[in-house]
């Protein structure tokens, strides 16, 4: 059995890898890429905007390199060993990792015809040098509050220069545009009418373009903005080197190799650490489920089991047309109906419309009793289990028929076998025979659809959790993908891709534990 259980785990990485990488492909692929309901958010008009999320995103998620290389920057961050320097951690969890390099211009071949050419590193330090000169900025301070806060400027100034690069090689890509126009050459547009710069790279600039004189303009202030935006992010590699914040972790081999917790990432829909929004949305979601799944196997396998027994019976025929009944009824329209009639004050008005708490309840005792004010009230207990009736009653009536009908098929089949007929011959009690020999051997259908209850308990429902308003585990992942939170979905997909697999490894041992028959030797 060890044997099976540590090959399985190892079936489970390549697995998990292969779940992972084609949901990343779906978010890199998709129209408007990672990111697009926030960058539609910022307008189209507005390029300063614009130029300052891309620099944002490319500096956080490296959009600007292939997808696999992003994808295998990710699984590098998940995984606990890791290379290169440590990550510093922030106070409210933000990992800071050393800058990136920022990508060589637009043609710089052209850059003698053009009037301009890049500074070398002894310039490109000098000018660094001024930056820090100029602003003030101490990245020896003893005070870590004063290098935190310096290193926070130096950042935020990294990013706006990087911004300022992106905004000016969009204004000279388009002036590569208009000079194509120009010239007549549609060849060097592609079907989105945007420049070809490999084919155009390979040819000698026409001074006597007509649109000439704007690429000339549009590339000397983009190379001034590549200047500016190198000389930042030289002052940011040497504050990074400073470690105002604690490291991450713990060396293997310094600046080679270290160990730390894997890193799921920030959501830059909500600005916050996933494993923040995660930690603070599961509890929520397991709370609802762990209440819900025991009621839906407390009610439907015993009336499964005595169905069975009693093939044919008044109760037989009414349970199972009750349950059926239940089934055919939509999530959505039972929420909706709860939340009309029995939450609406107009109606019934006898349960909490949304949320699992009152807005007072924080002020309130946990049990009921006499409060501060001197009022009664019924306390943060009974006020949460007050709030939880309407959603868990809408989880749990839709999955007694499915158990029930289930527990009651697999008995049936195993009434007729040939050692139940043994064992009433032989004069064993009829609950015995029921409970001992065929509910047992039942198990395996029901421990397969157990083990199905475990990746839905994390994933939550989004129905129930809209239309009561909590904020759980469902609305969350429902949020990340209408932003496209890359960061946020991938980590939901990596918790519940894990579950599912551990789920499947507990049904097989689960079935040796039911089943003496089977076996994995």
């Amino acid at each position: 059995m060890l044997n099976y259980i540590v090959r399985r785990i190892l079936f489970m990485l390549p697995t998990v890898v292969g779940i992972t990488f084609l949901v990343f492909l779906l978010l890199a692929l998709s129209p408007g890429g990672i990111g697009a309901a926030v960058s539609a958010s910022t307008g189209q008009q507005d390029a300063s905007k614009a130029a300052l999320l891309q620099a944002y995103l490319e500096d956080r998620y490296g959009l600007n390199d292939p997808v696999i290389v992003q994808y295998g920057r990710w699984l590098h961050r998940l995984s606990p060993v890791k290379f290169g320097t440590r990550d510093q951690l922030t106070p409210a969890g933000e990992r800071l990792r050393s800058p990136k390099v920022i990508p060589e211009p637009l043609l710089v071949g052209w850059g003698e015809s053009l009037g301009s050419r890049l500074k070398t590193s002894e310039e490109l330090d000098a000018a660094a040098a001024l930056i820090m000169g100029v602003d003030g900025i101490a990245l020896d301070a003893v005070d870590s509050t004063d290098r935190q806060r310096a290193y926070r400027k130096i950042a935020n100034d990294a990013l706006t220069t990087r911004s300022r690069y992106l905004a000016s090689k969009r204004s000279f890509e388009s002036a590569l545009v208009d000079y194509a126009n120009a010239a007549g050459r549609q060849e060097l547009l592609d079907a989105k009418g945007k420049i070809k710069l490999g084919v155009l790279a390979g040819e000698e600039p026409d001074a006597a373009n007509g649109a000439w004189p704007g690429v000339v303009s549009a590339y000397s202030t983009m190379i001034d903005a590549y200047h500016g935006a190198l000389a930042a992010r030289v002052v940011l590699e040497r504050a990074f080197a400073e470690r105002a914040f604690p490291e991450s972790g713990f060396n293997i081999v310094p600046g080679v190799v270290w160990v730390g917790l894997p890193d799921l990432g920030t959501a830059f829909s909500k600005s916050r650490p996933v494993t923040e929004l995660i930690a603070n949305a599961l509890p929520v979601t397991l709370l609802l489920n762990l209440i819900a799944f025991p009621f839906i196997y407390l009610i439907a396998i015993p009336s499964g089991v005595l169905a069975s027994a009693r093939a044919g019976s008044w109760f037989d025929k009414l349970s199972g047309a009750t349950y059926v009944a239940l089934w055919s009824i939509p999530t959505v329209w039972a929420g909706v109906l709860a939340v009309g009639y029995l939450a609406n004050q107009q109606y019934l008005g006898l349960f909490p419309v949304s949320g699992l708490h009152d807005r007072a309840a924080d002020a309130w005792t946990f049990l009921p009793g006499t409060q501060a004010d001197g009022s009664w009230a019924m306390g943060w207990l009974l006020d949460t289990l007050w709030h939880m009736v309407l959603p868990i009653a809408c989880l749990v009536y839709g999955g007694f028929a499915v158990l029930s009908k289930q527990t009651r098929a697999a008995m049936l089949d195993n009434f007729n076998a040939d050692y139940v007929r043994t064992a009433k011959a032989k004069g064993v009690a009829r609950n015995d025979v029921v409970i001992h020999h065929v509910f047992r051997n039942s198990l395996l259908p029901l421990i397969t659809m157990f083990v199905t209850v475990f990746p839905a308990t994390l994933a939550g429902s989004v129905v129930i959790e809209r239309i009561f308003s909590i904020p759980g585990m469902g609305s969350l992942i429902l949020d990340a993908i209408n932003q496209r939170d890359r960061e946020l979905i991938l980590a939901n997909t990596f918790m519940i891709a894990c579950v599912n697999l551990s789920a499947l490894l507990l049904a097989d041992i689960l079935y040796a534990v039911a089943d003496p028959r089977v076996s994995y030797e």
